[in-house]
């Protein structure tokens, strides 16, 4: 079984169709019931397996054990874990809420973490794994919208690690880092969909058959696009002062825009 978290729209839609035309029965993840069901409806109505739909909010310090509570109630146990719940908050870190930032933090960090490490013993029963959505935000600093971009390097340096330390089980891990991509994300993080260049948007389906692909494959890090990867490439290049430059500019753009 693969469970998919933050399942209700945008990549991780995208996702939880994917492996389900793959054959992989899922077990869908969200805050939002109507949505949540429109995505297993789709998906049954391709004529693949309906998937297992759950009401969940990771964001409480208990979500992730009702989670598992509830898997638990249905007789479920997971071969692939895909976190891709997650949010970001546009502005100076100075400016935006605290809580909204420590609750993002309890997201895209802490509950992708206890998910993480829950289900090991039965990913090495089933020789699964964990497919964790980062970003390229990941990779930089970023002013602007700092906590967000912490939040994802984390993601990607413990993923990698997990990488390594679970290949003897037999429990593949990989990173999936995507550029920007048109979903309601933007909407929830202030951002407008015209900040980023053209080149380096990619649709929400493009990037799950990529991942898909990847994890499959057992790539440790996971970047759609070629000028996405250039874009990191160029970034390992470059000075620290220089990225911190690169990333202010952006962030006073941002800050900018939300004014």
């Amino acid at each position: 079984m693969t469970l998919v978290t933050g399942a209700s729209a945008g990549i991780g839609a995208e996702l939880a169709k994917v492996f389900a035309e793959h054959g992989h029965q899922t077990v869908i993840v969200a805050r939002r019931k109507a949505p949540l069901a429109a995505v297993a409806a789709a998906i049954a109505a391709a004529g693949h397996r309906p998937p297992h739909v759950v009401v969940a909010d990771l964001e409480t310090k208990d979500g992730p054990a009702r989670l598992a509570k509830a898997l638990a109630a249905r007789g479920l146990e997971p071969a692939i874990v895909v976190n891709n719940a997650g949010f970001g908050l546009s502005g100076m870190a100075a400016d935006l809420d605290l809580n909204a930032q420590l609750a993002m933090i309890d997201l895209n960090a802490r509950a992708l973490t206890e998910l993480s490490l829950r289900w090991i013993d039965s990913l090495a029963r089933h020789h699964g794994g964990i497919l964790n959505v980062a970003s390229i935000a990941g990779f930089l600093p970023g002013q602007g919208m700092a906590v967000y971009h912490a939040s994802k390097a984390y993601v990607i340096s413990l993923s990698e690690a997990l990488h390594r330390e679970l290949a003897p089980r037999g429990v593949r891990v990989s990173v999936l880092c995507p550029g920007p991509v048109p979903t309601e994300f933007q909407g929830r993080a202030g951002i407008a969909t015209d900040e980023y260049p053209r080149f380096l948007l990619r649709s929400a389906r493009r990037v799950a058959n990529d991942g898909y692909a990847g994890f499959m494959q057992g790539r440790r890090v996971i970047v759609p696009g070629f000028h996405n990867r250039l874009v990191i490439a160029i970034e390992r290049l470059l000075p620290g002062s220089m990225t911190l430059g690169i990333a202010d500019r952006g962030g006073r753009k941002t800050a900018r825009r939300r004014r």
